[in-house]
């Protein structure tokens, strides 16, 4: 599945975005970032608050709780503001 960083994320983690090969028990959004967590430093402290972290899935905004099969990019991204 093709995740794609944007903003501080992208600098935190280091990539713009990979390409990675989900466990099973990977079934949502809230499930992608504790995943992302664990796989090393950068990522774990551009999660450590997950909360705030919003995502599009193929485009579309989701909520943490939204199912990610069949997808085939999640977008992650920090909160916007603007004005």
């Amino acid at each position: 599945m093709k995740i794609l960083y944007f903003a501080w994320l992208r600098e935190r983690v280091g990539k713009a975005e990979e390409d990675v090969e989900l466990p099973a028990s990977v079934k949502t959004v809230a499930d992608l970032l504790r995943f992302l967590t664990g796989r090393g430093e950068e990522y774990a402290h551009a999660f450590e608050n997950a909360k705030v972290i919003r995502a599009a899935i193929d485009k579309v905004h989701v909520k943490p709780d939204a199912p990610i099969a069949n997808a085939r990019e999640i977008a992650l991204f920090p909160p916007m503001t603007g004005g």
